[in-house]
């Protein structure tokens, strides 16, 4: 079996950019940590996706979905701007 389809490569790089996530916060890896866990998980039920270039995709897509899903929680809210009225030096 080709090592882009082993759903143990998805999961470990999925810890590795869950890894980097805490190393540069801001939800920069964190996306694709999701995209590459979920894409691990197809694989360990044995969804067949084709090629590399399939697999690939499907895993841009997940990470994309994982990314629109994550700035719908955690982004910032309408109307949440923070108007001060006052020095913070009075």
């Amino acid at each position: 079996m080709i090592l882009w389809e082993q759903w143990w490569v998805w999961m470990s790089g999925a810890v590795l950019l869950a890894t980097l996530e805490v190393l540069a916060p801001g939800y920069i890896f964190l996306g694709f940590a999701l995209g590459a866990f979920a894409l691990g998980l197809l694989l360990l039920v044995h969804i067949p996706l084709g090629g590399i270039a399939t697999t690939i995709l499907v895993f841009a897509v997940l990470s994309l979905i994982a990314y629109l899903l994550m700035r719908r929680v955690f982004g910032l809210k309408t109307g949440s701007v923070k108007i001060w009225d006052r020095d913070i030096n009075d």
